[in-house]
């Protein structure tokens, strides 16, 4: 069976001036970066439709990422991969220091229990402390300095509204939340009536981030709730077009109110329920 050092060794041969991949040899940082979304993004969707026998084959694409940006620091002599195990070893070690007391990972597992208040609590302190240490300007520090840019817009929202919430920058309740989602509703209906695509484009913006809060106060991970409505759509759009096929009938040439009641029926299907009709 082949190990992590054989990988290596197959990444620092396709990367090989003269030997090696024309493709490969070709690739830098930034090149890479669609890719390495893309299998972070098939590994969750394996792991969605449970289908476990394709994990372990998504994971090993999502690793390769990994070697393949460590390779290019290698050649510039940034840094090399065992670099990299070890500074994210030493990191968890550091943020867990309610598992690691002595700061040594193989130290005896006899460690008090502290309560999962306790913890979130320690992990923000020291998550604030590596902010601050990061910082090039401390009077400059912001506690959204970190949150990355390249994120998805939805997730670094939701990331940006739970950075501003730890310092009392945010609603109590859900409810609230609600009412603001309302208001920036009432915003899109009037840059509509407006006809302005600017306010428009603002607006829907101002909107969607609103959901976004919301999802959030009700412990719902929208990334992951959206994700669900695709699959759910497609799911249904998929019968519809099935039941025209059985018809012979062209999706073109149909109503929207006969889709709109196909799109019925298979929610009635869904849900196990007998057709009204």
């Amino acid at each position: 069976m082949y190990t992590l050092q054989d990988l290596l060794a197959l990444m620092a041969r396709l990367r090989d001036p003269v030997y090696g991949c024309p493709w490969d040899i070709k690739q830098t940082y930034a090149s890479i970066i669609p890719y390495t979304l893309e299998e972070a993004y098939e590994v969750a969707d394996a792991i969605e439709r449970s289908d476990f026998e394709h994990l372990q084959g998504e994971l090993g694409d999502l690793l390769f990422q990994v070697v393949y940006y460590s390779q290019l620091a290698r050649e510039e002599g940034r840094f090399e991969f065992d670099g990299v195990v070890d500074s994210i070893t030493r990191k968890l070690i550091r943020r867990h220091p309610h598992v690691f007391p002595t700061g040594d990972l193989y130290a005896p597992l006899d460690v008090p229990k502290l309560s999962e208040a306790q913890v979130k609590l320690r992990w923000d302190e020291i998550k604030a402390q590596e902010r601050a240490e990061k910082a090039v300007a401390p009077q400059q520090l912001s506690l959204l300095d970190d949150v990355p840019v390249a994120l998805p817009a939805m997730a670094r929202a939701g990331k940006l509204q739970k950075r501003a919430g730890s310092v009392g920058f945010d609603w109590p309740q859900a409810l609230p939340v609600l009412d603001k989602v309302r208001e920036e509703l009432d915003e899109v209906l009037e840059a509509m009536a407006d006809n302005d695509s600017a306010a428009l484009a603002d607006e829907v913006g101002d909107l969607l981030f609103s959901v976004v809060n919301l999802a959030r106060h009700l412990k719902v991970d929208p990334e992951n709730a959206l994700r669900g409505a695709n699959r759910k759509f497609e799911r249904r759009f998929r019968f519809i077009e099935q039941a025209l096929r059985d018809t012979l009938r062209p999706i073109e040439n149909c109503t929207l109110e006969e889709l709109d009641a196909l799109w019925g029926e298979a929610k009635r299907q869904e849900k196990n329920l007998p057709s009204c009709g």
